[in-house]
C-alpha cells in the first residue's frame, strides 16, 4: 500500500478519530481537519479550506452536524471546487441512509470528477455512548418518540474499517455503501439491552415527536440542533428505506458487523454507562 496524504474533516468526531487511528497504524500521512487543528478546518470558515486542502491526497468528509441540514449543499460544493484546485485526487463522504437531504450533496460528489466513495450509515450504536442519548441512559429515563421504528444500528468502528477501505483501495472508487447493523432494533430494545449489560434500571418512555421537541427546547438545546433530531425523527425514522438490513459491511470486511449486543457489552465494560449523572441546578 502507497503512503498517501489524507485530510481527515471531522478527526476528532466520532468517526473521524478512529479513522486517524486506522490509517495512522497503516502508516499513512494523515491530518485532522478540526477547528482547533493547524491548518484548521471550520465548515463556517470557508477561506481557511485551501490551507488545510494543501498537499493532500485523498479527503474524508463529515459535514457537521448533518448533510441534511440548510447550508450543507453549498458547503459541499464550495468544499468539491476547491478540492478540485488542490488536486484533491478521491473524496470519501459519510452520508445518512434514507436522508433524501443528504443525497443531493452526494450527487454533488458523484459528478465532481473526482475519484469517490459514498458511505451511508445507518443510526449509530454510539448515539448512546458518545452523543445525545447518552445523558438519559444516565438519568435512567430514555423519552423517544417513533418507539416502534426498527433501526439496523450500525457501529463507529464498522463505518471508521468501511471507510479506511474506501480510501486506501481504488476498488471503492464510484461505490455507494449502505451500512447497517446485522438486524433491527427498537429505542425499547436497545434500551433494555443497555440496562441488560449495565446492570441499571432504565426506562424508556414513548413520547410524540412534538412533546420531544418541546422537551429540547425547554432544556436550552440550541434551535439547529433541536431542528436535526426533529427531522432525523420525522424524516429518517419514518422512512422504510432506514430499516432494511444490508451485508455491504460483511462484503468489505470479510466479516460480520458488529451487533448491538457486543458494543453493549463493550461499553457497559467501560464503566461509563455507570458513572451518576451530574445534577442540574
Amino acid at each position: 500500500m502507497k503512503t498517501e496524504n489524507i485530510l481527515v474533516i471531522g478527526g476528532t468526531g466520532k468517526t473521524g478519530k478512529r479513522i486517524v487511528h486506522l490509517l495512522e497504524e497503516l502508516g499513512q500521512n494523515v491530518r485532522i481537519g478540526s477547528r482547533s487543528a493547524s491548518p484548521a478546518f471550520d465548515w463556517h470558515q470557508p477561506e481557511g479550506w485551501a490551507q488545510a486542502l494543501e498537499g493532500m491526497d485523498k479527503v474524508y468528509i463529515t459535514y457537521q452536524p448533518d448533510l441534511a441540514v440548510p447550508g450543507a449543499l453549498e458547503a459541499i460544493e464550495q468544499l468539491v471546487k476547491e478540492s478540485k484546485r488542490a488536486n484533491i485526487k478521491k473524496l470519501v463522504i459519510l452520508s445518512g441512509k434514507g436522508e433524501r437531504e443528504a443525497q443531493l450533496c452526494e450527487q454533488v460528489i458523484i459528478h465532481s470528477g473526482l475519484d469517490y466513495t459514498i458511505v451511508r450509515a445507518s443510526w449509530f450504536n454510539q448515539n448512546f455512548s458518545e452523543n445525545f442519548l447518552l445523558e438519559p441512559v444516565l438519568e435512567g429515563i430514555v423519552a423517544l418518540p417513533q418507539s416502534d421504528a426498527q433501526i439496523p444500528w450500525v457501529d463507529a468502528d464498522d463505518i471508521a474499517e468501511v471507510a479506511v477501505k474506501a480510501l486506501t483501495e481504488d476498488k471503492h472508487n464510484g461505490q455507494i455503501y449502505q451500512l447497517t447493523g446485522p438486524r433491527t432494533l427498537t429505542f425499547k430494545e436497545a434500551v433494555a439491552e443497555i440496562a441488560k449489560t449495565s446492570k441499571r434500571e432504565i426506562k424508556y418512555i414513548p413520547v410524540s415527536i412534538q412533546e420531544y421537541g418541546d422537551g429540547m427546547r425547554k432544556a436550552g438545546i440550541p434551535e439547529d440542533f433541536a431542528w436535526l433530531i426533529e427531522y432525523l425523527f420525522t424524516e429518517v425514522l419514518g422512512n422504510l428505506e432506514l430499516a432494511e438490513v444490508t451485508n455491504d459491511i460483511e462484503k468489505i470486511l470479510g466479516r460480520k458487523p458488529i451487533d448491538f449486543s457486543e458494543y453493549a457489552s463493550n461499553v457497559a465494560a467501560t464503566g461509563i454507562w455507570n458513572v451518576p449523572v451530574p445534577q442540574r441546578h
